[in-house]
């Protein structure tokens, strides 16, 4: 998966499909209770996810749009999901 890159990396306009939601960081309750709530809010495995807009202050938060849906996430919490670039696609 060297091809692949974590959503909070990612830049305003940057594309691509989630191919891991969760497994970046030690698992423990928090982590486990926030890969549950993403899930729920649809990002799951080959859902498309573009980064809409950054905050003005450390780029925080950050809208995506995930399919046809609009959430907002901070970039922490967008630290546990791998992208691949949608031009890998």
């Amino acid at each position: 998966m060297s091809d692949t890159f974590r959503l909070s990396e990612a830049r305003k306009g940057a594309a691509g499909i989630i191919v891991r939601v969760g497994g970046h960081q030690r698992e423990d309750e928090h982590t486990a209770e926030l890969e549950r709530r993403l899930l729920e809010l649809g990002f799951v495995e080959g859902a498309r996810v573009e980064l809409i807009h950054e905050g003005l202050f450390g780029r925080n938060p950050i809208a995506l749009k995930v399919d046809d849906m609009r959430v907002a996430l901070r970039r922490h919490e967008a630290a546990s999901i791998s992208i691949r670039p949608e031009a890998a696609v």
